[in-house]
């Protein structure tokens, strides 16, 4: 038994939330064959210094995958291209926007990767589909091991109901719970930016950010993490208590069929076996 538990371990999908905020996002996948970064939106040597503290490096990561031009997401790219030879992927005009923002990338290194594909790289496959959001053609991505799945999911205004189907019943999710309205109106933010906000192509709020989930949970539903969160319009506990209430009072089973957890924009999450 304990040979079959380090088998299944040694083959495992394992996840980490590096950071998740307003001021940067950094998802780390980890299969055998492959170390892949969900968007680098922080700079290199805090980047390291995240992964360290999980006991990995960056020197192991063969590629990013970026959602879009922001540079909450994309900051730390080129330099981590340049400097270690990772392989980064974005959809054509993610590309052309971010250009002046992630510097010289060699040609080998750069992948253009299409809205609504699916990219196998061994023992990892990659799907993407698109959202919502005030960028370039922004998208976000749904990764699969084995009989696994993380759905990354921030940065959109509203889920429709083909990207609710398209990423249903993974096993776990990290979604957007960037804003409380009422903090968020009477914030320091100039009324543009808080329309922008609320807005079909801003951020979800922690209660929107519960109805989506709604719509995607299923029986393989474990984790579910909290991201985005704004620094200026939210608070850990609000968000966190805003979603748990909302699902438990739809009859979740929240702590009981899964588990919700806080990210944070400077502490990564535990690097977990899903």
């Amino acid at each position: 038994m304990a040979e079959e538990k380090r088998q299944s371990a040694a083959d495992a999908m394992k996840i980490s939330i590096l950071a998740s905020g307003s001021t940067g996002n950094v998802t780390y996948i980890e299969t055998p064959q492959h170390k892949v970064l969900v968007d680098a939106g922080l700079s290199g040597v805090r980047i390291e210094r995240l992964m360290n503290s999980i006991g990995r490096t960056l020197k192991d990561v063969d590629s990013i995958f970026v959602s879009h031009e922001h540079s909450d997401h994309c900051k730390g790219v080129g330099v981590l291209a340049r400097r270690y030879g990772m392989d980064v992927y974005a959809n054509a005009k993610t590309w052309a926007a971010m250009a002046h923002k992630v510097g010289e990338i060699p040609v080998a290194q750069k992948h253009i990767f299409a809205t609504d594909e699916t990219l196998s790289l061994g023992d990892l496959d990659v799907e993407s589909f698109g959202v919502s959001h005030d960028a370039a053609d922004p998208q976000f991505y749904a990764l699969h091991h084995n009989d696994r799945s993380l759905v990354v999911l921030t940065d959109t205004g509203y889920v429709s109901d083909y990207v609710a189907g398209t990423i249903q019943n993974a096993d776990a999710y990290l979604v957007e719970c960037n804003h409380d309205p009422e903090m968020l109106r009477m914030g320091p933010y100039p009324w543009s930016l808080k329309q922008r906000i609320i807005g079909d192509t801003g951020h979800l709020s922690n209660a929107e950010g519960a109805n989506a989930l709604m719509q995607v949970l299923g029986d393989r539903t474990k984790r579910i993490y909290l991201g985005h969160r704004s620094q200026h319009n939210n608070l850990r506990e609000l968000a966190h208590g805003t979603v748990h209430d909302l699902l438990l009072a739809h009859d979740y089973a929240v702590d009981h069929d899964f588990q919700l957890y806080d990210t944070e924009p400077d502490k990564a999450t535990e690097l977990t076996i899903l």
